[in-house]
């Protein structure tokens, strides 16, 4: 594992009791980082609290990452609990169950929405005027290659990603000239508890389209994503980086 210079740095991964988010909350406290874990689930954002705090500066709050009061509210107790804030990976996601679109109900189609393009701009929009302050920050979105693609029975998923895509885009513009970068990763799928959410046919679809023939690790994932919020990603900003095994082609 390469050596990240992360040292000093107070980072927000979303979603990250878990799964990706948990291995990136894990590679940002190895390279120096504070880190608030926002995740939903109490039990297991306490877990992984208490499991990176061994080697690092670990908080977490529990909350609705679509509720903007609540993410107002843990983006102060964030703030004095480390003092600042200069990196946000918006991971958080759901997929929404596989099932051709005009099935998909209507609630749950906006709960995809909700949790995977809405939360993302809350959440952006309450870190950023901080970024802002600070002078320098980094913020990535955990977007798909299904955002680039349109998967197949996942259109609500397809949709949020591509959505997701589309507004790192414009943010990166908005904040170019302020020494805050924006990207996003667009992974191939990675065995994480998300598959709960799939068929195996949906499994086996996805593992097809994929040229290496495996999927991604979450650590593969984690090392990119930890990477662009370093100074080293210095003028990458507004760009789509793929983690998807050959299967992107654009």
């Amino acid at each position: 594992m390469n050596k990240l210079d992360l040292q000093g740095r107070v980072g927000i991964v979303t979603g990250g009791a878990r799964g990706i988010g948990l291995a990136v909350a894990r590679r940002m406290v190895q390279s120096g980082a504070s880190v608030s874990i926002w995740d939903m689930d109490p039990a297991k954002a306490e877990e992984s609290r208490a499991a990176l705090a061994a080697d690092g500066n670990v908080t977490a709050e529990v909350l609705d990452l679509a509720d903007e009061v609540a993410v107002a509210e843990a983006t102060q107790r964030t703030l004095k609990a480390h003092g600042k804030i200069d990196l946000l990976v918006n991971n958080a996601g759901i997929t929404g169950g596989n099932m051709p679109s005009w099935e998909i109900p209507v609630a749950q189609w906006r709960r995809v929405i909700d949790v995977n393009l809405n939360a993302p701009f809350i959440v952006a929009s309450a870190v950023m005027p901080h970024l802002i302050a600070n002078g320098w920050g980094r913020v990535v979105n955990v977007a798909s290659v299904a955002g680039k693609e349109g998967n197949p029975n996942a259109a609500h998923y397809s949709a949020s990603k591509a959505g997701l895509i589309g507004y790192t885009k414009s943010l990166a513009k908005e904040v170019a000239q302020k020494n805050v970068l924006v990207n996003c990763v667009c992974p191939a799928a990675a065995k994480t508890d998300i598959f709960n959410q799939m068929t195996e046919a949906h499994i086996a679809f996805m593992l097809s389209k994929i040229p290496m023939g495996r999927f991604v690790e979450v650590e593969e994932i984690a090392a990119l994503i930890c990477w662009l919020c370093t100074a080293d990603c210095s003028f990458s900003t507004g760009a789509v980086f793929d983690i998807s095994g050959g299967r992107a082609t654009y």
